[in-house]
């Protein structure tokens, strides 16, 4: 999990300064939606909520906010999935996301075309890219129809001209294993996705993430069950950061 330690050793150098400055990054709310969890500290951070609902117990719950948004980043580590993807989403909150406003999906459809393209992850621009692509392979832990499980990856991935992974691999732990296979132009991507040069560090060549820009909207949309992400178009921007 070194990728994951790197992460939130860069947010805790800051947060240090912070500290000794005479302050300290404060947890405003989490909120753990069906879909999706929020955390305000510096900014909104989200990530996916990849937990059984019934089979987790979180700790210290109830008292998330009474945490500081660095001591929540390590629920990051924890294999509870809850914890892990509210520790992604402390991540999030203590970046100050920046990078040109691109959506991923523009693209790939752009320059996926002719291209052999394997994808971690069913996104929404699958059947569009399907048009476009030489060959598209989509992996998937729950696979629709036309997907592969994601067992294919150890010899689909490598085979790729473009690598596709979805940012809750992060969450999953799964992340590190995924770029090692990666020969191809890498990108990380979807609202989970931290804005942070560490991932160049690991051979990703473009990260894909979001912006929220109305933190009290997007955290009532979690609150309220929101699921797929064309429901928080009004309170997102979408940015890519490339190496």
């Amino acid at each position: 999990m070194k990728l994951i330690d790197d992460l939130i050793s860069d947010l805790t150098d800051t947060d240090n300064a912070s500290v000794e400055a005479g302050g300290v990054t404060e947890v405003r709310d989490v909120h753990v939606g069906y879909t999706w969890i929020g955390v305000l500290s510096r900014n909104c951070g989200v990530a996916k909520n990849l937990g059984e609902r019934h089979d987790y117990m979180v700790r210290d719950i109830g008292r998330l906010t009474e945490k500081t948004a660095s001591e929540l980043a390590e629920y990051l580590k924890s294999w509870n999935m809850i914890e892990a993807g509210i520790g992604l989403a402390a991540v999030n909150s203590m970046i100050d996301p920046r990078g040109k406003e691109l959506n991923v999906t523009d693209f790939l459809l752009e320059n996926g075309r002719g291209k052999k393209i394997a994808m971690v992850g069913h996104f929404p621009m699958v059947n569009d890219l399907r048009k476009v692509a030489d060959e598209l392979w989509v992996m998937e832990r729950q696979p629709q129809k036309g997907d592969l499980p994601d067992t294919a990856a150890e010899h689909i991935i490598p085979q790729a001209d473009i690598v596709a992974i979805t940012s809750s691999t992060i969450v999953n732990k799964s992340i590190e294993r995924l770029l090692e296979l990666s020969q191809g132009f890498t990108i990380v991507l979807g609202p989970s996705t931290p804005m942070s040069e560490v991932l160049f560090d690991y051979g990703v060549d473009m990260i894909a993430g979001i912006r929220v820009i109305d933190e009290a909207r997007m955290m009532a949309k979690i609150a309220q069950g929101g699921g797929k992400v064309k429901q928080f178009k009004d309170v997102i921007e979408f940015l890519v950061m490339e190496r």
